[in-house]
């Protein structure tokens, strides 16, 4: 199989016997409707596969198998095949995990349009935060942006569609759609107790990634929104503009920045970090030793830099791999809210040509062990953002930062 390593809400918000569960179903299913039609002959399935056994008793499934499609008044309406991409999507759904999730052809060609950082929908990042699902960030200048949709909105339904166990994904897939045509979300904002319907126009979605500013009081600022397949190269030229400018205050903002790719976030923060010290761990529990991401180097800055870098519960995954390392390793001071706490690894494995599982591998920790998907980071200044300063246009959080810079010589 191949194996592609991602960080999806995705995320973060996310067991390998999973996994292989699905390949000894795979076969019992192939074998059940290719060659034995009966509940009767199932029993001669074997249980095994050549790497592992199972005690699970298939029968209870081929003869609901059977029964559906002999009496269901809806069974001429969908396929043999079809009926086995929803069979291993409720085996994906089985381990609780908003982010172990099942592609069927249309889904999984959809998925990986959007990792490639090009997609039509509304261009919002959501995950699952106490059970419900949240909006972690609206992407700048897309519809769900242009719309008002704020980072921390809990979605209740979707059209008609009440958000109730459905994962993340199966969200994912509700929202998106043809370019031009409409969604309706029903939201829950952070302070108000009456909900609120959103009307989106789908547009293709491409996901920006760097924004560059110099500020008064020689202060250079990078708006990093998203870790896309390039971000890295494109945040090695921010710096490079960075350091021309002879400026050596620095503000990394990674507010509402959902992730992406966890190889960027090891290569950016490997040019603040010194070479060989931890920068995130890789925690699969007791299944196999900890995989360790170090810093390779070169540091491009010394001590005389000063660093702020603003997060918020829109910053997940390696947004909080990239600030947890920077705190802990005293580079830089977090200053903003507490970030979403998407913290854990996904591995996309390819089940036929056209279908994929996305399944949740690993969690992951600081430099001092600190899980992040536990409970999010804390910034080292905490400075709330509210819905009044959002209509007023005022950035509370920024302005801290600045006034921290300010304050050095």
């Amino acid at each position: 199989m191949k194996l592609m390593k991602i960080n999806y809400k995705r995320i973060s918000y996310i067991t390998i016997s999973i996994l292989l569960l699905g390949g000894v179903f795979g076969i019992g299913l192939y074998m059940g409707y290719s060659h034995r039609s009966e509940i009767d002959k199932v029993s001669s399935v074997a249980n095994k596969n050549p790497s592992f056994e199972t005690t699970a008793d298939f029968n209870a499934f081929w003869k609901a198998w059977n029964i559906l499609k002999e009496k269901s008044i809806y069974s001429d309406k969908i396929t043999d095949q079809e009926r086995v991409w929803s069979a291993i999507g409720g085996l994906a759904s089985a381990a609780g995990d908003p982010y172990t999730t099942f592609f069927d052809p249309k889904e999984n060609k959809l998925f990986k349009d959007e990792i490639k950082g090009s997609f039509s929908g509304i261009g919002a990042e959501i995950g699952m935060k106490d059970k419900i699902l949240t909006v972690i960030a609206p992407l700048k200048d897309t519809p769900s942006w242009n719309a008002g949709i704020k980072k921390g909105d809990k979605i209740l339904k979707i059209d008609k569609t009440i958000m109730n166990n459905t994962s993340v994904d199966s969200a994912i897939n509700m929202i998106r759609g043809e370019k031009g045509t409409p969604v309706t979300l029903t939201i829950l904002r952070l302070g108000e107790s009456e909900t609120r319907e959103i009307t989106i126009i789908r547009d293709t979605i491409n996901i920006p990634t760097i924004e560059t500013e110099s500020l008064p009081d020689d202060i250079f600022l990078i708006k990093f929104y998203s870790f896309s397949e390039n971000s890295d190269k494109l945040f090695a030229d921010a710096l490079n503009e960075f350091s021309k400018s002879g400026s050596h205050k620095l503000i990394v903002d990674l507010r509402g920045n959902p992730g992406g790719y966890l190889e960027a976030a090891v290569n950016i923060a490997s040019w603040f970090i010194d070479e060989g010290k931890v920068i995130v761990s890789e925690d699969f529990g007791s299944s196999r030793k900890a995989q360790v991401y170090r810093s390779h180097g070169p540091r491009l800055f010394n001590d005389n830099l000063q660093f702020v870098v603003l997060v918020d519960g829109g910053s997940a995954s390696d947004s909080e791999i990239l600030a947890g390392a920077l705190k802990e390793h005293k580079i830089a001071t977090l200053v903003g809210e507490k970030t979403f706490g998407k913290g854990s690894v996904q591995e996309l494995v390819d089940i036929t040509p056209e279908t994929s599982l996305k399944v949740t591998v690993a969690k992951w920790l600081t430099p001092n062990g600190v899980s992040i998907s536990q409970s999010g980071l804390d910034p080292d200044i905490k400075i709330p953002l509210t819905l009044k300063d959002y209509e007023s246009k005022k950035d509370p959080q920024m302005d801290k930062a600045v006034e921290i810079l300010k304050a050095k010589k």
